[in-house]
């Protein structure tokens, strides 16, 4: 099993496959008035769509960013597996190990969320 480190909140520590990739609601998949920012991603796009489309839901179900982050490492566990880990804030840094091809950072709006695959 291959791992990279990644920092969220700064420059990652492997080269991502995507920085800064902007898909916003007018001219893509997500709902209107939704701004999604793909900061850094080391996963496949559909992947990273998936991840999107459940944090807009678990965002529009929940109200605790804690609760948000539950919802979304529940639905990546069920579907691709343990172990999962996500964070869900506006102000937070970190240094991460995960799976290659199992990380996404990216903004829902203001809140940032960080996903990926470790263990």
């Amino acid at each position: 099993m291959s791992e990279d480190g990644k920092r969220a909140g700064g420059a990652p520590a492997a080269k991502p496959t995507s920085d800064d990739r902007r898909i916003s609601s007018g001219s893509g998949p997500y709902p209107p008035g939704k701004k999604v920012t793909i900061k850094s991603a080391d996963m496949k796009s559909d992947v990273q769509k998936e991840a999107v489309d459940i944090a807009i839901a678990a965002f529009e179900k929940c109200n605790v960013e804690k609760d948000v982050a539950e919802q979304i490492k529940k639905e990546f566990d069920k579907k691709y597996g343990p172990t999962w880990h996500c964070i869900v804030g506006k102000n937070f840094g970190s240094y991460v190990t995960h799976e290659t091809n199992h990380f996404v950072y990216f903004y829902l709006d203001s809140k940032a969320v960080l996903l990926f695959k470790s263990g």
